[in-house]
């Protein structure tokens, strides 16, 4: 698989649906909609200061893409799950009479054959219309939802979102902002991933959109029986296809480094690390990782085996069958780079979009 790319020189992965009541206050409601390879998330909220109040959530599991790999095609059974998850999603946007949304989809439609005549069917039957977003708009999408996390002393920052059907990393240098403004610099690119340098003085290095996520790398490897074999060929495979993906020297360490991960794999191993039973997003979104205790948790779901993985609070059913290949991904990205340190991001192509949306109306405190 070749790599998308264009050169310059995303979870609440585990939030459960709310209970929300139709909101009162008078801020005007937004959505934001992401129809991925694996999953259909959905959030609606209001504009709060710098960042913003969720009125209601969906998320669910669909496995869009299960059997894309084989076919290049949806399946009608992934299709007639994921419209009856857009059906409930329609029905929450109609509760809430939502004034303004933005609905897309990414890498299964972006790759199926038969992606957009789905995305019709989609409108007919629940009325939403969809867009399938080209790979750079949701790279940068998942940099403006993580620039809360961006730190006053970096300098150079690498985004990696993990979804179900690809991996977005963009390389950003941020020497010509000042520290103090570094994360709104962030929250500015509005300019895209192929300008120079965006407006704030943030500057694209590279960006690269690696049509390899946890549900494509595993479905790569589906024939290999033994589980740490399978785990370290996916592992290899992924650094293979980072190889055009090279903004500056590997072997260079560099102070003000930072790296973010966004996934429901980055979240489900800062979980794990924690001991956490029961998710808690105040805990896992901003913690910082060593290298090493990524490595533990990692050796760990190895030495439980599928059946052990399984039975595990911590990974969940919904992320049991794909935390390895998630895994794989994260392992390969963390060998690459100078750092011994991974922020979590419980955040992604949803808030980016939610973030997007506010800033164009100007409702948004971090816009002004």
């Amino acid at each position: 698989m070749a790599p998308r790319r264009s050169q310059s020189a995303g979870a609440l992965p585990r939030q459960v649906e709310s209970p929300a009541l139709v909101s009162s206050d008078p801020a005007p409601l937004y959505a934001a909609l992401d129809l991925g390879t694996n999953s259909c998330r959905m959030l609606i909220a209001q504009p709060q200061g710098e960042q913003f109040k969720v009125v209601d959530s969906f998320s669910k599991s669909v496995q869009l893409g299960a059997g894309l790999e084989s076919s290049g095609r949806l399946s009608r059974q992934s299709m007639n799950r994921t419209i009856q998850a857009l059906r409930v999603c329609k029905q929450k946007l109609r509760r809430h009479d939502v004034g303004s949304m933005r609905l897309v989809a990414t890498e299964a439609c972006r790759r199926a054959r038969n992606g957009a005549r789905f995305l019709r069917e989609v409108h007919r039957e629940t009325g939403l219309r969809l867009e399938i977003i080209p790979p750079a708009e949701e790279a940068r999408l998942a940099v403006i939802s993580c620039a809360p996390l961006v730190g006053r002393r970096t300098e150079q920052l690498l985004v990696v979102d993990i979804g179900g059907g690809s991996t977005e990393l963009v390389w950003i240098d941020l020497t010509g902002v000042a520290p103090e403004e570094r994360p709104g610099a962030i929250m500015a690119m509005e300019a895209g991933l192929n300008r120079k340098t965006a407006a704030s003085g943030a500057r694209v290095v590279d960006w690269i959109s690696v049509p390899l996520g946890v549900a494509t790398l595993r479905d790569q490897f589906s024939d290999v029986d033994d589980d740490a074999a399978r785990f370290a060929l996916m592992s290899w495979y992924f650094e293979e296809n980072l190889s055009e993906f090279a903004p500056y020297d590997r072997e260079q360490a560099r102070e003000g480094f930072q790296i973010i991960g966004t996934s429901g794999t980055v979240t489900t191993v800062a979980a794990s690390h924690l001991g956490l039973r029961r998710y808690d997003r105040t805990r896992v979104d901003g913690l910082r990782m060593t290298s090493d205790q990524i490595d533990k948790v990692i050796r760990d779901y190895l030495a439980l085996g599928p059946e052990g993985r399984r039975r595990d609070p911590r990974i969940g059913q919904d992320r049991q069958a794909l935390i390895m290949s998630g895994a794989a991904i994260l392992q390969a990205m963390m060998r690459c780079w100078p750092t011994d340190r991974l922020s979590v991001a419980d955040r992604g192509l949803r808030e980016g979009l939610l973030y997007a949306q506010m800033a164009r109306d100007g409702v948004w405190g971090g816009a002004r």
